[in-house]
């Protein structure tokens, strides 16, 4: 559930800039069902273990302490995995009720001549600091809704009711890099630029001083160049537009974060009322690909959530009735492809790749049948045991890898009823079915065996040499609990899967680093916090995995 990127410094003899580097890891339609959804609602278990003592508050750690490194890293693995998520979960007697709520607490893994030293310290956001000047909830999270301050009085108290919620600024989802710089990013309009060596809080950034969007994810996508694309909603008096965000490689001065970013092309809605929300988003080398997912959202009973005392979580909904929907913008002129790209309802959080080849865009994702995973993160669920546990599990639907083939030169003479997916390697299907629309079948990126595992979720490549381009490996974490519990490997030649498992052991999601003098894809290792909830002295593991 942590989001993470590694920060590397340069060693002084190499020749480059001694300047601390960032490189970011990032971090269908028939009416047949397919095969998984089935098998994957099959996948029943018993006896799983407790997790709770993982969802609990812990104490910051703004000091490096060492670690015990057993077996040998690398030599030529030098900086620091950095990972961000919630850390605090309750002020005075009042709890947190969702996984998303927790304060955020930024983690470094210092790593250097072999050895690993560890830090931690909390995020000084707003929200932070006006809970524990208080000691309670002050400010509303997505799943917990701040009651009014009874040292208010009673007007006081009953006007808070009706006051439209301030986005927080608990800024817990994942570290980003925007111009150089490290950021601390949630998914509302506010991040917070950080010190990858010290941990400490800097600058605060709103997203609305310089472009017009009230929101960003905290899933960007970065060029070669540095050059970075994300994306945002907007709202106004004709309702939501999804909006493609650019932001330049580089600064004009020190101090700038923001400057320059710009809206590349605005998106209507299916449904400008009741607009989709969106996790993350896919790149190929000249496409931004968004996908409009059946979780919806309703922005009137989001802002007026407090008003009847309920969190804002309550407005997000899944309508299994609506398609999911691909809209393809040219990276460099801004225009959004005519042509939609319609499969069955599925939710989406992450993206695997999307490269371009041979006239077709292939979209390669982590998706589910079901989108209500929002709600197996409540903190009531992520603490129960048992029997309790157990039904949790065996209820969640799992996501599983998938390709969908898109057909990039659909013109009004593309004959309908046709297969347009002409290559040979693929099963997946696009069928013109009238003007500007086209309904695409899955391919499924896996074997039998993955079923085993509980699906595949968090995915990572090799980014830095393989994002929007072919590729044949990506990794992820299996789920045979509500939390990852392994790590997996697939190789799409064969579709092959290995895997990385000891019981008790819950990793988080792999980062994939390549070795300096890589020939292969795959040459390189695999870093991942991996933590326990039955050594309850140890806080967190470093794993590194060679060639997995």
């Amino acid at each position: 559930m942590y989001h993470s990127a590694l920060w590397s410094t340069p060693s002084s003899t190499n020749g480059r800039d001694s300047e601390a580097m960032y490189n970011e890891t990032i971090t269908q339609s028939s009416d047949a069902k397919p095969k998984e959804v089935n098998k994957c609602n099959q996948l029943e278990l018993k006896g799983l273990e407790s997790i709770a003592p993982l969802v609990r508050s812990v104490e910051e750690t703004p000091e490096p302490i060492s670690t015990e490194v057993r077996g040998t890293i690398p030599t030529w693995i030098r900086g620091s995995l950095l990972r961000n998520g919630p850390g605090k979960f309750e002020f005075g007697n009042q709890h947190y009720n969702h996984w998303f709520d927790g304060m955020a607490m930024l983690h470094q893994f210092k790593i250097e001549d072999g050895k690993v030293t560890y830090r931690s310290r909390f995020l000084q956001s707003d929200a932070y600091k006006k809970n524990s000047a208080r000691d309670r909830i002050m400010v509303s999270e997505f799943g917990t809704v701040a009651m009014p301050d009874p040292c208010k009085n009673f007007f006081m108290r009953f006007l808070s009711r009706f006051e439209i919620p301030e986005a927080t600024d608990n800024a817990s989802v994942s570290f980003v890099k925007y111009k150089g710089d490290c950021f601390v990013s949630t998914e509302t309009n506010y991040m917070y630029r950080v010190d990858p060596e010290s941990l400490e809080t800097r600058d605060k950034v709103d997203w609305t001083k310089f472009i017009a969007v009230n929101t960003a994810t905290a899933h960007p996508h970065t060029e070669p160049d540095g050059t970075t694309y994300n994306m945002g909603n907007s709202y106004g008096r004709k309702g939501a537009l999804y909006n493609i965000i650019k932001v330049p490689p580089k600064k004009n001065n020190p101090e700038e974060t923001l400057e320059g970013a710009e809206v590349l092309c605005s998106i209507v809605p299916v449904d400008k009322a009741r607009p989709s929300y969106f996790h993350s988003f896919a790149m190929s080398e000249n496409y931004v690909v968004f996908i409009e997912q059946p979780i919806k959202m309703d922005p009137l009973k989001i802002i007026t959530a407090k008003k009847r005392g309920e969190s804002i979580c309550e407005g997000f909904y899944w309508d299994p009735k609506q398609d999911t929907v691909f809209h393809l913008v040219d990276k460099h002129t801004g225009q959004t492809n005519s042509v939609k790209f319609h499969t069955k309802a599925l939710s989406v959080f992450h993206q695997i790749n999307a490269y371009e080849e041979d006239g077709f865009l292939m979209l390669d994702m982590c998706c589910s049948d079901n989108g209500v995973a929002l709600n197996n993160y409540l903190i009531q669920n992520l603490r129960k045991s048992g029997k309790a546990l157990d039904q949790v599990y065996n209820t969640m639907y799992k996501a599983f890898p998938r390709r969908f083939v898109l057909p990039l030169n659909v013109t009004n003479d593309t004959p309908t009823g046709v297969n347009l997916n002409t290559r040979p390697t693929s099963s997946a299907t696009s069928f013109k079915t009238a003007k500007d629309k086209v309904v695409c079948q899955f391919e499924a990126l896996h074997g039998e065996d993955l079923y085993e595992y509980g699906g595949l979720e968090f995915p990572q490549i090799n980014y830095s040499k393989f994002n929007t381009r072919p590729y044949r490996y990506f990794y992820g974490c299996g789920f045979r609990h509500l939390v990852g519990d392994s790590i997996l490997k697939i190789d799409l030649e064969g579709k092959k899967v290995e895997v990385w498992y000891q019981k008790g052991l819950f990793p988080s999601e792999p980062v994939f680093v390549p070795s300096p003098d890589a020939v292969e894809e795959d040459d390189g290792v695999i870093l991942s916090v991996v933590v326990t909830p039955t050594e309850v002295k140890v806080m967190g593991r470093y794993i590194a995995l060679y060639r997995i």
